[in-house]
């Protein structure tokens, strides 16, 4: 048996509850991992929070990626990265019910851990990494592009920040102001949000804006883009479905009338492993334990979170 983190109900964070459930023996083609950490995303609270859940069954298992230990394979276990073993450090996405102590996934979503990254690191990478790389493949970031950043501080928009800086272009970041210093580390110029952002981003690159990228949805962020960058196949959201449909700019993610970019995001996972092990990406994790699973999801919906949250199953 292994502690399993679920949502009971349809509702808000209450509903989550800690239980046990059996765990398969993998079969062919399959793993099954000691879970060290397992990425919190968006997606996983609008799951029984929404219309997206509906129809699904309940208890409803949560969580698309982890990080942990190989501890048993069914047959022969190949990944992208080649033959799996017991032992193995991996990160496995996408998977299902990852908040969890023990997990059997396939074979074909695991990839090795960076040795260099925590467990924590390592399991907030692939969710956000694979949006971002999506992101800026899609508007075509490249070497002398200079870039807006909307909500550069989330999950998300910190890995789109590292990887647009990877590939040669300039950022110009939103965040609050907390987060400045941080954005300036990773190489990005910040600035705030609100009143006049189109004026202060137009300040830090008189030579216009090439391609902007929404982490966060709002009027503000689809308007500013529109505002600065001529292009709008160089504009794209991950979050402002509705606006983003009437602008005709590119939505990309699970939304209504979105790019899903399912098999860019697949061969992401090794690039962003390669990136990790180069020190050009990395990720800002904080932990909670898998029993606090529903302050983990308040702290999430509340908004404002730098970087990633993960929960660790076993202290």
């Amino acid at each position: 048996m292994a502690r399993v983190a679920v949502a009971t109900a349809f509702g808000g964070p209450e509903v989550l509850a800690i239980v046990e459930q059996p765990v398969a023996h993998p079969g062919a083609g399959e793993v099954r991992l000691a879970v060290r950490a397992a990425g919190v995303n968006p997606i996983d609270w609008k799951r029984y929070s929404g219309p997206m859940g509906a129809g699904a069954e309940l208890p409803m298992r949560l969580g698309f990626e982890a990080a942990g230990v190989v501890s048993e394979i069914g047959g022969e276990a190949t990944g992208p990265a080649g033959p799996i073993a017991v032992g193995d450090e991996v990160i496995a996405f996408r998977v299902d019910g990852a908040y969890a102590e023990e997990l059997v996934v396939p074979a074909s979503a695991v990839v090795p851990k960076p040795a260099a990254m925590s467990w924590e690191e390592a399991g907030g990478l692939m969710l956000a990494g694979a949006t971002a790389t999506h992101a800026v493949i899609a508007t075509g970031v490249g070497a002398g592009d200079t870039v807006l950043v909307h909500a550069a501080a989330g999950g998300v928009g910190l890995m789109v920040v590292q990887l647009a800086i990877a590939r040669g272009a300039s950022v110009i970041a939103t965040a609050s102001e907390r987060n400045h210093e941080y954005l300036r580390e990773l190489g990005a110029e910040p600035t705030i949000y609100g009143v006049g952002l189109a004026e202060r981003v137009r300040a830090l690159a008189p030579g216009g804006v090439d391609a902007a990228i929404d982490c966060v949805g709002t009027d503000e962020a689809v308007d500013v883009s529109l505002e600065l960058v001529a292009d709008r196949e160089r504009i794209a959201s991950i979050a402002a479905f509705a606006r983003g449909i009437e602008a005709g700019i590119k939505l990309l993610g699970g939304g209504p009338g979105a790019d899903p970019g399912t098999e860019l995001r697949e061969a992401a996972r090794l690039q962003l492993t390669a990136l990790v092990e180069q020190g050009k990406l990395k990720v800002r994790a904080r932990a909670f334990a898998l029993d606090d699973v529903a302050a983990a999801h308040r702290e999430g919906q509340a908004g404002h979170v730098t970087g990633k949250l993960v929960l660790v199953p076993r202290s």
